[in-house]
C-alpha cells in the first residue's frame, strides 16, 4: 500500500484523534468510528499506525546531546504528589546564571516528545525542567496510551501543586537567575494558564492550546501571556473569546495568535498533527519572548 499522506485524511479522522487523546472515546469506540474512513484501500491499523506518534523519528535533540548538562531530579511537592521526578537541562557551556523555564508535558506524562521540547528550551539559553506529574504512579509508563489512563487518575489540582513546586525548585536554584517562566501543552497549556493565576511572581507563561482559567481568576493574573490557539481546534477554542474579554477588560499583558487551519497539538512533530511552518513560527515567538522576559 502506498505512504498515507496527511492531505488524504480527512479533518473527522483528525477530531476523532483528538476524541481518543483526550479520553472522550475509549480505544475500542475510537477503532470502531476509525473503520468508517478505511477506505479506498486504507486499513484501520494502517490509520491507527499513521495517527500514532513516532518518537523515535521525531526526536531533535537527542538525550546525550553534548551541548546540554542533561540529568533527571527529583523535587518535592507539599501539596501535590511528594517527591517528583523531573529532567533537568541547561547549556553545558553556561557562565552566568539563566532564566528558568518550566515545561509541561500534556495529558500523558513526561514522554520522549516532552523531554525533547525541554531540551530544546535548555538550547535556547536557558535552564529547564520538565517534571513527571506520574511519578507517584511510577512515571511515564513508555506508552501514550498507558499514560493516559495513568494520568486520569491523577486530580488535575494535584498536578498543577506539582507544577508549582517545580517552578519554586527552579527559581531557587543556583544555576538560575530567579527569572521563571512556563510553557506548556494541551493539558499542560491549562497548567501554564493556571500557573499565571497562581503565582504573582511568574515572569511569563506560554499556554500552547490550553484550557482557560475561570474568569473570576483573570484579575490575579499578572505575568505576561503568549497564546498560542489553533484554528482547527474547535474544543479548546470554545473558551477562548471570554477569556480574551476578561483579559483586555483587566488590562493583562497578552499576545495572542490563532494557527489558520492548525489542529490542536500542532507542535508535537511526532504525530501527523503537526504543522511544521506552525510549530517553527510559535516555537520562535516562545523563545523570543522567553528571552524578553526572563533575562
Amino acid at each position: 500500500m502506498n505512504e498515507i499522506k496527511k492531505e488524504d485524511i480527512k479533518q473527522e479522522v483528525f477530531d476523532l484523534y483528538d476524541d481518543y487523546a483526550h479520553n472522550r472515546v475509549d480505544r475500542r469506540e475510537f477503532i470502531h468510528k476509525l473503520s468508517a474512513y478505511a477506505v479506498g484501500g486504507l486499513t484501520v491499523a494502517s490509520l491507527m499506525s499513521f495517527l500514532m506518534p513516532d518518537y523515535q523519528g521525531g526526536i531533535q535533540i537527542k538525550a546525550d546531546d553534548p551541548r546540554l548538562k542533561s540529568e533527571f531530579i527529583n523535587y518535592q511537592s507539599p501539596k501535590g504528589g511528594g517527591s517528583i521526578k523531573a529532567l533537568l537541562s541547561m547549556p553545558a557551556d553556561a557562565k552566568k546564571k539563566l532564566g528558568g523555564i518550566v515545561v509541561v508535558h500534556e495529558n500523558r506524562g513526561l514522554n520522549p516528545h516532552i523531554e525533547d521540547v525541554a531540551r530544546r528550551a535548555a538550547l535556547a539559553g536557558f535552564i529547564s525542567i520538565g517534571p513527571d506529574a506520574l511519578t507517584p504512579l511510577g512515571g511515564y509508563p513508555g506508552t501514550d496510551d498507558a499514560g493516559r489512563e495513568l494520568q486520569s487518575k491523577r486530580d488535575r489540582n494535584e498536578m498543577l501543586e506539582d507544577f508549582i513546586a517545580a517552578y519554586d525548585y527552579l527559581k531557587n536554584h543556583k544555576n538560575c537567575n530567579g527569572k521563571v517562566g512556563v510553557v506548556g501543552f494541551c493539558f499542560g497549556g491549562w497548567i501554564a494558564n493556571m500557573m499565571a493565576v497562581r503565582i504573582p511572581d511568574l515572569a511569563a507563561s506560554v499556554p500552547f492550546y490550553g484550557g482557560q482559567p475561570a474568569i473570576e481568576d483573570v484579575p490575579k493574573i499578572k505575568a505576561p501571556l503568549l497564546l498560542h490557539y489553533a484554528s482547527l481546534d474547535t474544543r479548546v477554542n470554545e473558551g477562548w473569546p471570554a477569556y480574551e474579554k476578561a483579559l483586555k477588560d483587566n488590562k493583562k499583558d497578552f499576545t495572542a495568535y490563532m494557527y489558520e487551519n492548525a489542529n490542536h497539538g500542532f507542535h508535537n512533530d511526532t504525530t501527523p498533527r503537526y504543522d511544521k511552518a506552525a510549530a517553527e513560527l510559535a516555537w520562535k515567538r516562545t523563545v523570543d519572548f522567553f528571552k524578553k522576559e526572563l533575562k
